[in-house]
């Protein structure tokens, strides 16, 4: 008889068990560009799935030039491939939330998509990571939730490219606010779409808005739990500043507070995705201080 297969366990199990927070682990991005493409998709999907040079070149200055993010998408499960594939461009900077769409034959088109005025897409977007070739974490537990979402909220759910973050997955992105989400599973989906079409968000699940620095994000955390503040829109950062020994004060408003953090990093013995070694190095956000701050009573 063979004897079992000793298997090491993935990233997303380790940091499961070691509890990792969630908070301030948002990818950063002002902009997004989802360009359908149904695979295969190679381990750096930009440049290694077959997309022609000249539109690499132009989505890669895109990105550095407009703080986005590029990613490949495809529907969930077996759809078909035929017919033109749809680009999606998305503003998630507060108070500039939009979605723009349009279609495209041959990857000489896309560079157009940067620009062209497209159309209108109304309604939430959802992106769920399910790029195995990166991180096997991302497939395997992110196609579930790209399954249960499908079914909560059909036409709207792309899974796609590596978003970042794998020992969270599965990650899923709320679009176009940019709300980044990790650790869920499939039963959750329905509590989180709601929450989102409400113009909520669930904080137990939220790694962060990619539009806000990390400190910000863990702030943002932080004061939500503080104040039951649920709103995507509340809490907005009026000032992030750094400190001494690694401080940060962060200023948040709607409800107002102020809150210290102490960045600190840590070595530990463990790959943080499925494709590194360890040791490696993470990032904590401490809370010091928050103080929520009431307005004066008129007298």
């Amino acid at each position: 008889m063979t004897a079992p297969r000793n298997r090491t366990p993935t990233c997303s199990v380790l940091a499961t068990a070691a509890g990792d927070a969630l908070e301030g682990n948002a990818p950063p991005a002002d902009r997004w560009l989802l360009v359908e493409h149904p695979g295969p998709w190679g381990r750096v999907a930009l440049t290694q799935s077959g997309l022609g040079a000249d539109a690499v070149r132009a989505l890669s200055a895109w990105q550095v030039g407009e703080r986005g993010r590029v990613l490949l998408v495809r529907r969930p499960g077996r759809a078909d491939r035929s017919g033109p594939r749809r680009w999606f461009r998305i503003d998630s900077r507060p108070g500039h939330e939009s979605v723009r769409t349009g279609t495209y034959e041959n990857d000489s088109e896309l560079p157009g998509a940067l620009t062209a005025a497209g159309d209108p897409h109304d309604g939430p977007l959802y992106l769920v990571c399910a790029h195995g070739r990166h991180d096997i974490c991302c497939a395997v537990r992110g196609r579930p939730v790209a399954a249960a979402l499908a079914a909560a909220e059909p036409g709207r759910v792309w899974e796609s490219s590596h978003i970042g973050g794998c020992r969270f997955a599965p990650a899923v992105v709320l679009l176009p606010h940019a709300f980044v989400l990790g650790a869920m599973a499939a039963d959750d989906i329905a509590g989180i779409v709601a929450d989102y079409r409400a113009g909520r968000v669930d904080p137990r699940w939220v790694r962060g808005r990619s539009v806000v620095a990390p400190a910000a994000q863990a702030a943002q955390h932080h004061a939500r739990l503080a104040t039951g503040a649920t709103g995507v829109d509340a809490l907005a950062v009026v000032d992030v500043a750094p400190g001494p020994d690694g401080e940060w004060l962060v200023e948040l408003a709607d409800p107002a507070c102020t809150v210290r953090l102490r960045e600190r990093h840590v070595l530990v013995d463990r790959p943080l995705t499925c494709a590194s070694s360890s040791p490696a190095r993470m990032r904590f956000f401490d809370l010091v201080d928050l103080r929520v701050l009431v307005p004066d009573r008129a007298p």
